[in-house]
C-alpha cells in the first residue's frame, strides 16, 4: 500500500485554489476540498479554521509573489509596475480578486500588505497628503480590480463555449448603426480588445493625471 504524504496548510492551499479555479468560489467548499485530497472533512480543521481562513490563505500567497518594483525608480514608475503586477497576478487567479471584491477574503498578514504599503509609499513620495493618497488608492484599486471583473472569465460562471460567442456576435451584428451610431462605430474595437493592454493604457492615463496633479503644486496632490 502507497503511504499517504502528510497533509499541511501548504498543500491544503494548493488543493483550495485548484479547485477554486474550477468550479469558482461557491464550488469551494470544506467537504469537496476533502475529497479531492482524500481526506475527511474533519482532517482539514487541523489546518485551516474554515473557508475565510482558506480564501485568506490563498489571497496571501497570490499578493505575497507580487513582484516588487524597484525602490530606486522615480515614483511613478513603481506607482505603475506595482500596479500592473498586481493586475497580472490576479489576473492569473480570478477567483482572488472575486473573494476580494465580495469581502469573502481580506488577508492582513504582512505579506499581502506589502504591495499597498509600496504604492501608498510612492504616493506620499509624490507629495500627496493623506485625503490625496486615499483618493488616488481607491482611483488605483477600482480600475484594477474593476478591470478584471469585466474581462476576466471565470468568476461565477463557467468558461463561455463557441455558441455563447456566436450569440454576442449575432447580437453585435444586429445593432443598428442609424439608431446607435457611435456604439456601431466602437464594435470592431470592443471585438478585438486585449485585456492587459487595454488595462496598461488606462493606467499610464490615469498615472499622467497623478503627475500632472502632483506638479501642480501645495492642495492639489
Amino acid at each position: 500500500m502507497t503511504r499517504r504524504e502528510p497533509l499541511n496548510r501548504e498543500k491544503v492551499l494548493d488543493a483550495a485554489l485548484a479547485l477554486a479555479a474550477e468550479e469558482g468560489l461557491k464550488g469551494l467548499s470544506m467537504r469537496k476540498l476533502a475529497k479531492t485530497l482524500g481526506v475527511e472533512a474533519m482532517a482539514l480543521y487541523n489546518h485551516v479554521q474554515n473557508k475565510t481562513d482558506i480564501l485568506d490563505g490563498i489571497a496571501e500567497r497570490v499578493y505575497s509573489g507580487i513582484e516588487r518594483a524597484d525602490p530606486d525608480s522615480p515614483w511613478p514608475e513603481r506607482v505603475r509596475v506595482t500596479a500592473l503586477n498586481i493586475y497580472r497576478a490576479l489576473a492569473r487567479h480570478p477567483v482572488v480578486p472575486m473573494a476580494l471584491a465580495t469581502d469573502e477574503a481580506n488577508p492582513k498578514s504582512l505579506r499581502a500588505l506589502q504591495p499597498l504599503d509600496d504604492l501608498v509609499g510612492a504616493l506620499y513620495e509624490a507629495g500627496f497628503e493623506d485625503d490625496g493618497v486615499r483618493q488616488t488608492l481607491g482611483a488605483l484599486n477600482s480600475l484594477i480590480f474593476g478591470s478584471l471583473l469585466l474581462t476576466t472569465v471565470g468568476f461565477t460562471m463557467p468558461r463561455r463555449g463557441e455558441s455563447e460567442r456566436e450569440q454576442a456576435d449575432l447580437y453585435l451584428r444586429r445593432v443598428d448603426p442609424e439608431v446607435l451610431p457611435h456604439f456601431s462605430r466602437a464594435i470592431p474595437a470592443l471585438r478585438s480588445a486585449d485585456p492587459e493592454r487595454d488595462f496598461a493604457r488606462a493606467l499610464e492615463l490615469l498615472i499622467n493625471g497623478l503627475v500632472a496633479a502632483a506638479t501642480s503644486g501645495p492642495g492639489t496632490a
